[in-house]
């Protein structure tokens, strides 16, 4: 191997108008794709039917659920002087359904019921799919 195979720029052979073409002409091709109006398929009605069989691996993932009896509001002094006995006034009435909240997401509605010696929630109405806005996730 006898030959030099190292490349000089300024050696003949090399042709740097024809790159700045080939360039130029790469970068108006650009240009004129990128003012061409965009063309969509038309959407369908429907979401696609689930496959319960895609689902599968989430069926062992765990999720946080959260049950909500209700809010309320308070000063730092009005929580400073709480204590054993105290009672706390929410925002809900008595008989009024309690949420559950599966991750950050309402999910259901329900009422507290004793189950031997524990709390738990008998699901009453379980809520649209539907996404819910921020003013309903605060409700």
């Amino acid at each position: 191997m006898s030959e030099d195979m190292t490349t000089d720029p300024g050696a003949e052979g090399t042709d740097d108008g024809a790159l700045q073409d080939q360039l130029a002409e790469a970068a108006a091709q650009e240009m004129d794709a990128a003012s061409a109006p965009a063309e969509f398929n038309e959407l369908g009605g429907a979401a696609p039917p689930l496959n319960p069989a895609a689902l599968s691996v989430l069926y062992d993932l765990s999720m946080p659920v959260a049950i909500e009896l209700g809010r309320t509001s308070m000063s730092v002094q009005d929580i400073l002087a709480l204590g054993r006995g105290s009672v706390i006034q929410l925002d809900r009435l008595a008989g009024e359904p309690i949420d559950v909240f599966v991750g950050d997401r309402r999910f259901a509605e329900g009422e507290v019921v004793v189950v031997g010696e524990q709390f738990g929630v008998r699901i009453t109405r379980v809520l649209s799919r539907a996404p819910i806005g921020p003013a309903e996730a605060l409700a």
